[in-house]
């Protein structure tokens, strides 16, 4: 997919605003000052994890984020943001452990998205209309109707079928958004649905009639136009590899993911929390957090079975990091002969502004 090549209005998100505001101190500062103060509703000069918590939906906001709820790989960034906070403690925190727990957070989702950048797009119409008025329009439509010729189906599930194989590339929204469903699909269609046409449905007459449906959802989409919020990746090793080539940054992330995994009474760890330290890692390493992504999944359970990492047994810290070394060193050779590639294109349902009240600072 290369969404760069549309014609459709598109703000990429790829942390840059973020890393301007956290690298200059006397604007971050003052920042944080308006910030706090903004949060301590009950004025003791601290923050209870209450107060905290607005704070990562303004965080979302003021980079563009979908709502919460919207995109899976926007929620777990969400649920990282209010883990930084939190640390599992319900203590308060002061405006100097704000500071740096926010810098902290900002500069990591800056990274986040340095790494995955999300692509915002307005989908208007005029991608669908070069499409269906393009030269590659009767191929790929006929390609699309031949693995559905032997289907028993009317014209009107037959166009359903077709547009679910489309997506942004073509110029079309998600079909699977009930708001695209019901306010631009659904009325294009409306007009099809008494049409009595004879099966099965010929090549000829699914063309006719399925860019008829393509221009009346490209009119509706023009009047409409349909927010898009597209993101990418591929997962070929190479963050493993270059995690496991720097030994002070792959201590530094072993150390870290240590804090995760709790210890008997004799201060051994149960292989069973290997995958939770994984997970702890897994942004250094460049990889999906575990349970994000079903391929990469069936990768790790089978490097899991290779390295007896199952069993649940209870091994020393210095053994538990060597499993989790081996893991990653089984990982990378697997994603580098056979890279994973992921793509997801999320309708946003709320208003995408270019910079909230949150990264905005008070005038001086």
């Amino acid at each position: 997919m290369d969404v760069k090549q549309k014609r459709m209005a598109r703000q990429v998100l790829d942390g840059s605003d973020i890393m301007k505001l956290v690298g200059n101190e006397e604007v971050f500062s003052r920042f944080v000052d308006h910030k706090f103060q903004e949060l301590d509703s009950d004025h003791d000069g601290k923050l209870s994890v209450k107060e905290l918590q607005p704070v990562v939906a303004d965080l979302g906001s003021a980079l563009g984020l979908p709502a919460q709820g919207s995109s899976p790989k926007c929620d777990h960034i969400y649920s990282e943001v209010l883990n930084e906070f939190t640390h599992g403690k319900e203590e308060k925190v002061s405006k100097t452990e704000f500071k740096k727990v926010l810098s902290d957070i900002l500069l990591g989702m800056a990274a986040g998205l340095k790494r995955d950048p999300i692509v915002i797009l307005r989908i208007d119409g005029e991608d669908l209309k070069e499409f269906i008025n393009g030269p590659a329009f009767e191929s790929e439509m006929v390609a699309i109707f031949s693995r559905m010729e032997s289907l028993d189906a009317t014209l009107r599930e037959y166009i359903m079928k077709a547009l679910g194989k489309l997506s942004v590339d073509q110029g079309l929204p998600p079909v699977s958004d009930s708001w695209v469903m019901a306010q631009i699909v659904e009325p294009a269609l409306h007009f099809f649905a008494d049409r009595q046409i004879k099966k099965p449905v010929s090549q000829e007459t699914f063309l006719r009639e399925f860019k008829k449906v393509a221009e009346n959802i490209a009119e509706r989409l023009k009047e409409q136009p349909v927010i898009v919020a597209h993101s990418e990746n591929t997962f070929d090793g190479s963050g493993v590899k270059t995690l496991l080539a720097n030994k002070f940054e792959l201590e530094k992330a072993l150390n870290a993911a240590m804090e995760t995994v709790p210890r008997d009474r004799h201060g051994n760890m149960s292989k069973e929390y290997l995958r939770i330290a994984l997970d702890s890692i897994a942004a250094s390493a460049g990889l999906p957090p575990y349970g994000a992504l079903d391929e990469m999944d069936r990768v790790t359970n089978q490097v899991f079975k290779m390295v007896d990492a199952d069993d649940g047994k209870f091994v020393k810290e210095e053994e538990f990091k060597k499993l989790l070394k081996e893991i990653l060193g089984s990982i990378m050779p697997q994603l580098e002969g056979n890279s994973i590639s992921v793509s997801s294109n999320t309708v946003v349902h709320e208003p995408i502004v270019s910079a909230s009240s949150l990264l905005q600072t008070p005038s001086s």
